[in-house]
């Protein structure tokens, strides 16, 4: 079984560059505390790690 994450938006997206702000809405956050869980494939993990500053991630089995 393949390994997901819980990624929670923690910090606005306000100020930040579109680039962020279009990996956010892609990870499916809208709103702040909002959370979404994904499969841990890489390219999910590489979106992450670019806006890393912005959301909180959980590892769940």
């Amino acid at each position: 079984m393949a390994k997901k994450l819980r990624i929670t938006l923690i910090k606005s997206t306000i100020g930040q560059k579109a680039e962020k702000k279009a990996t956010v809405r892609s990870l499916g956050l809208k709103k702040l505390n909002s959370t979404v869980e994904h499969e841990a494939t890489d390219a999910i993990k590489g979106m992450v790690v670019s806006v890393a500053h912005l959301v909180k991630v959980e590892e769940i089995d």
